[in-house]
């Protein structure tokens, strides 16, 4: 895993907090909520190749 991929999930968690706290001092709770799980959701997308790529390696490790 590369450290940029890293770096990129710490901001989108950072921006996410950031808009969450906004949104629900200003009493919008529901989109608050929407706006984390739509960064949780992004956060997941970025890492699916990585984890079909460690689920083939750890496949390709019990086949032997």
């Amino acid at each position: 895993m590369d450290i940029a991929l890293v770096f990129k999930i710490a901001s989108i968690g950072l921006g996410v907090a950031v808009i969450h706290q906004v949104l629900s001092k200003s009493g919008r709770d529901e989109y608050a909520m929407l706006t984390t799980l739509a960064g949780v959701l992004v956060v997941v997308m970025m890492l699916l190749p990585h984890l079909t790529e460690l689920l083939s390696d750890l496949q390709n490790l019990m086949d032997f």
